[in-house]
């Protein structure tokens, strides 16, 4: 049984973009370059040639991945999300209790994370400790460095 991949509408529409970029441009791009790098005689020898190929095996790889989880995809409607408890879909500020600094976290599927974006995975020890939570509830994450305590502050539709 293969897994569900948990995406937001954001998350789907960014992976569908994609994946219309890899088949329509990016395809026809590196064979041109594979083309191009035929007409110059000698494979065997020509860079050229081996990156271009080493570019279609990376596209065509991506392809597959995509196509792969949007076969498994499972779609959070961010308007239909219950802002009572935490869940994917959810916009979430909770108090850091150790430095007394509020955070601010989308919490959407393991495909989308980006922690620099500020988008943490359901399945991550903070999204995974989170789901399910109420605003004033505590919460208690083991990390590398020890438990970290949050307080949740506020729950929002993404």
């Amino acid at each position: 049984m293969n897994k569900k991949n948990i995406l937001t509408s954001e998350g789907l529409k960014k992976l569908e973009d994609e994946l219309d970029d890899l088949i329509v441009v990016k395809r026809k791009e590196v064979a041109q370059k594979i083309k191009e790098a035929r007409e110059q005689g000698d494979l065997s020898e020509n860079a050229e040639y081996d990156a271009a190929k080493d570019e279609q095996r990376d596209i065509e790889a991506r392809i597959e991945e995509i196509e792969k989880i949007l076969k498994n995809a499972e779609i959070v409607d961010e308007d239909e999300v219950n802002t009572d408890t935490i869940n994917v879909g959810c916009q979430v500020k909770i108090l850091d209790c150790e430095f007394d600094e509020e955070l601010i976290y989308k919490i959407v599927g393991s495909t989308e994370a980006n922690s620099l974006k500020g988008k943490i995975s359901n399945e991550s020890p903070v999204g995974r400790a989170l789901i399910g939570k109420k605003v004033g509830e505590m919460v208690s994450v083991e990390t590398q460095v020890g438990t970290v305590q949050y307080k949740v502050l506020d729950i929002q539709r993404a």
